[in-house]
């Protein structure tokens, strides 16, 4: 554990935020795994679109992988 006082409260803030990425991670894993799911309508992929986009507008994840994941589920969603 550190000594100085403004080195206490990173490690305290930093696990704040490990938590509340996990847990945003974790529901969007989650609302992917819905979409993905056999007889998923376009309801499923629409709310999974939402979720990538503000997903990736917080830093969460990469842009560039919310626009692949969304590419992808589209793909699945016309076969």
């Amino acid at each position: 554990m550190p000594n100085i006082k403004s080195a206490k409260k990173r490690v305290l803030v930093a696990k704040v935020r490990n938590d509340r990425n996990k847990a945003a991670k974790s529901e969007l894993r989650t609302i992917i795994k819905k979409a993905r799911a056999e007889g998923a309508g376009a309801d499923a992929v629409k709310a999974a679109d939402i979720a990538l986009d503000k997903a990736a507008g917080k830093g969460y994840i990469h842009k560039n992988k919310a626009a692949r994941l969304k590419s992808r589920l589209a793909k699945k969603v016309t076969a």
